[in-house]
């Protein structure tokens, strides 16, 4: 147990990265757009070379069938789950520190419970309470934020102006990609439910797939109804949704034509070598390292126990990213307000992992 806390804590500081190094680019002045797309342009030449070297090319072809058979799945929860989620992100990293986009993401937990709702889930009551927590958490975590974003002005009159930046600027993009990232995990892990319905097999690596969007289904979710929205998931007849790698490969395959769309939309200025190079950074780290280090903790999990434990550990990310914030970037450090809303949420959301 103590070993599978300890690799979840090193996946959390990983996961971190992201927020830390999305402010110091947005701080050196670098383009959002460019932060979000290159990473998963990275993380697909990154993934298409793990997945070769373990499987070899003909893997690559197979992938590609399948994208081609399902391109408005993939390209829908590519969209959703990597495009809106990411995007979101890196937008609220030039408008509120590293670690309040941290908090306030944080909020996908609540999140997921909308999601789960929507396809046909259900959950205990006690788990609203557990909610409510991360949301006050959440609140006052941004509050301090925008006092901060206050304090700094000169006048009254100014003072208005950073606080309706930091909450519409900052926290909306972020609570966006808090719901995004859910319900596009969601949809594949429907997919892949259905896949494995139809096999008449069971994938240990699915049980590892399912992300901290889905703690609240660990949290008391039931069964879940055939609602119209399950009927409209496809059921895509291919073993290769059990490996984790694909998925990831195909959604992040199925997220390029968002950003192709976004950047003709926003043509944003070209990326300095910096910008690449520590977008470069964000995939290696977050999405290639965290990712592996935090599917192994969870596949070597023996129980459900283990396996909440594990998740748990992911509220580590906000404390990470303002340790990293304060230290590398200068970050000031949160008020009293804003301590206990790092409390609130990081309790809420053990909580949530160990009620299931």
């Amino acid at each position: 147990m103590i070993k599978l806390v300890l690799l979840g804590l090193v996946a959390g500081a990983f996961f971190s990265s992201t927020f830390i190094i999305n402010e110091l680019m947005s701080s050196a002045g670098g383009h959002w757009y460019w932060s979000a797309s290159l990473r998963y342009l990275f993380m697909l030449l990154m993934l298409s070379i793990i997945i070769i070297v373990q499987h070899g090319i003909s893997r690559l072809h197979e992938l590609t069938k399948v994208f081609i058979q399902h391109w408005l799945f993939w390209c829908l929860t590519g969209s959703i789950g990597f495009g809106l989620f990411y995007a979101g992100i890196c937008f609220a990293a030039d408008h509120a520190s590293g670690w309040v986009v941290a908090s306030t993401f944080m909020f996908t937990v609540v999140a997921s419970l909308f999601v789960l709702r929507a396809f046909g889930q259900r959950f205990e009551r006690q788990v609203i309470v557990y909610a409510l927590m991360i949301f006050l958490g959440v609140v006052l975590v941004n509050i301090n934020e925008a006092i901060h974003a206050a304090s700094s002005a000169t006048t009254l009159g100014t003072a208005t102006q950073p606080i309706v930046t930091t909450l519409l600027l900052g926290a909306l993009p972020a609570l966006i990609a808090a719901f995004s990232y859910p319900i596009g995990n969601q949809l594949v892990w429907q997919a892949s439910h259905n896949t494995k319905t139809v096999n008449h097999s069971q994938s240990q690596s699915q049980l590892a797939e399912q992300s901290s969007a889905l703690l609240a289904m660990a949290a008391g979710a039931t069964t879940a109804k055939k609602t119209p929205l399950l009927q409209r998931i496809p059921t895509i007849k291919t073993v290769l949704l059990g490996d984790a790698f694909n998925k990831v490969w195909l959604m992040t395959l199925g997220s390029i034509p968002f950003w192709l769309l976004l950047g003709v939309f926003l043509h944003p200025p070209l990326p300095s070598t910096s910008q690449i190079l520590n977008t470069f950074l964000v995939a290696l780290l977050s999405g290639v390292i965290a990712t592996s280090v935090f599917l192994f903790a969870r596949e070597h999990a023996h129980s459900s126990k283990e396996v909440a434990s594990v998740d748990a550990t992911q509220a580590s990310e906000v404390i990470f990213a303002l340790i990293g914030g304060v230290l590398l970037l200068g970050t000031p450090l949160p008020s009293l307000i804003g301590i206990i809303g790092v409390l609130l949420i990081i309790t809420g959301l053990v909580l949530f992992a160990r009620s299931g």
